[in-house]
């Protein structure tokens, strides 16, 4: 603990010192502002954004919300979405997975002769079983196409929210129309953008 804070003072002392320096070298104060500004903070990177959400399910948008300016629309709300969504086709996935194969080895038993499973005893058609087989191997390559699309969403979710982590919608941005004549004769429409 104290190693930190003698670290935190000797890095203030540091920047400080830094800045006493180009103010007495006549910089000007304001880019020194920005230069400081952007030295020790990170940059918030839409590719960074993807790949954490590529990683781990949620982390880009985790990684969004910490970047976002104070008062703007959060992003971490979106977390519980994925991994519900991520959850529940990939239940479907292992469960159709299961059947299929349960009644797979129902067919084979039946093919040999031997007792088989009591949950598929009431279909008494082995027809009806390859029917249901194949049903079920349906279900399991939906479900595979479920897991990829909510995987894919959430990618894209966290790709194109972190294009608008720094957007300003801000009061003093407007736009405004209004009619006007040109040359004198020639009605017209003016489109007056205040960005300010």
């Amino acid at each position: 603990m104290k190693l930190l804070v003698a670290f935190i003072f000797i890095s203030i002392t540091a920047v400080f010192a830094h800045a006493q320096t180009f103010e007495r070298n006549d910089y000007n104060t304001n880019s020194l502002k920005l230069e400081l500004k952007h030295d020790s903070l990170r940059p918030h990177t839409i590719r960074k954004a993807v790949i954490l959400s590529a990683v781990l399910p949620g982390a880009g948008q985790v990684y969004n919300h910490i970047h976002m300016p104070k008062g703007s629309k959060k992003a971490f709300w979106k977390v519980p979405l994925i991994y519900t969504g991520l959850g529940a086709s990939s239940y479907f996935l292992v469960k159709n997975q299961r059947t299929q194969r349960s009644l797979m080895q129902e067919h084979i038993l039946r093919q040999d002769n031997e007792p088989g499973n009591i949950q598929w005893s009431e279909y008494t058609n082995d027809q009806d079983i390859l029917t249901l087989y194949n049903q079920y191997q349906n279900w399991r390559d939906l479900s595979i196409i479920a897991v990829g699309i909510v995987y894919l969403l959430q990618l894209t979710d966290a790709g194109v929210e972190a294009h608008f982590v720094n957007f300003d919608v801000s009061e003093n941005l407007s736009m405004a129309f209004s009619p006007v004549v040109l040359n004198d004769r020639t009605p017209g429409i003016k489109l007056a953008l205040n960005f300010r």
